[in-house]
Parts: C-alpha cells; structure tokens; sequence
C-alpha cells in the first residue's frame, strides 16, 4: 500500500528537480536574460518556485518561514520574484529554494493532510484550504513552470526534456527534427490559407 502523502511529495520533487536542472550548463547571462515578451527566464522561474513554496507551505499552515528572501516583503517591486538581479547569484537563488523546499517539506511531513489552512489573498469562498488542496495546487504550479522553464532552455541553446538522464523525447536526428517542424508549419499554413 502507498503512502499518498509520499506519492504527491514524489511528484513535486520530480518538478523542482527538473527546474533546477535547466540551469546546468548555462552562463549567468543565459539563466536571466528574457526570452519571451512577459520576460521569462529561467533563474526567474526558480526564485518566482521559492515564494510560491514559503507563502503556501508557511504562512499559510502558521508555519512562517524565518529569515525571508529579501524580494519576499510587502513593498517589494512589482514582478521582483520573476527575475534575478546581478547581486542575486545563481547559487543564492538555487539555495534559497532549497531552503524552501526544506521548509515546505517539514509542513508536509508535519501536518496530515487534512490540516486545515487560511489564504486570506484568495476569494472568501476558496480561501479555507487544507494541506492535500495546497499540496496540489504546488505541483501543478511546479509543474507548468517547469513546461516554461522546458521551452525556454530549448530557446536558449535547444536543450530539451525531462532530465538529464532520460530526457523523454524521441530519438531522431536534426535533419528528421527539421523536417518534422516543416511539416507542422506546412500543416499550420494550409489550415489558415489567408
């Protein structure tokens, strides 16, 4: 029999992994610079993980986080979680959300899952929660960043997959990738001749 606390824990640590692994490789310029028009960018995704993991798994379940990132307070700038400054270090970033990993982890080892929990922001008829809603509402958060961060290192070097290990796509070479992608833009074109 399965613990489903531990199987939901698996799959948000499978989604942080994943983040944390498109930044190998990468020079400092790469993990910040925007590729998108909203400006996303990969150190970004990863500082936006580290608040998202402290507020739902903190104060949330009054379990506040000590010593809160400096771009965690109420007269922070507009965004300031979706993009790192040249004195936020790669490694800053990627240790402090560790640390809210660490801190997540403890709530949810802690706590059953139905703790109930409050978030005042959220509209009054969703705002009671318990650990199991906040819970997965995390992983999928997690998750659909980890997508943009997936698209956004293919934009920057055409790095692609799951993890290093197995990166989860076909095995084909650049000139069958090629004429693939020709094949969906010819494809795109013929549904909309206009």
């Amino acid at each position: 029999m399965t613990d489903p606390k531990a199987d939901l824990l698996s799959y948000l640590q499978s989604a942080r992994d994943a983040l944390l692994w498109k930044l190998d490789g990468l020079s400092e310029y790469d993990i910040r610079r925007p590729v998108t028009p909203t400006g996303t960018n990969l150190l970004g995704l990863v500082k936006h993980l580290t608040g998202v993991e402290i507020g739902y798994f903190g104060d949330t379940f009054d379990r506040p986080v000590d010593n809160l990132p400096l771009w965690f307070t109420d007269d922070a700038d507009a965004n300031v979680d979706m993009w790192a400054t040249a004195d936020e270090s790669r490694e800053f970033i990627v240790e402090q959300y560790r640390q809210a990993w660490a801190h997540s982890d403890a709530t949810i080892q802690a706590l059953p899952l139905d703790a109930p929990g409050r978030i005042p922001r959220w509209p009054d008829d969703r705002r009671d929660v318990t650990l199991h809603r906040i819970l997965v509402h995390v992983i999928a958060e997690t998750h659909r960043h980890a997508g943009h961060a997936d698209i956004v290192r293919e934009l920057v070097d055409g790095t692609v997959g799951l993890r290093a290990d197995n990166d989860n796509m076909p095995v084909e070479d650049r000139t069958w990738w090629e004429n693939y992608r020709n094949t969906l833009e010819r494809a795109a074109r013929e549904a909309d001749p206009s």
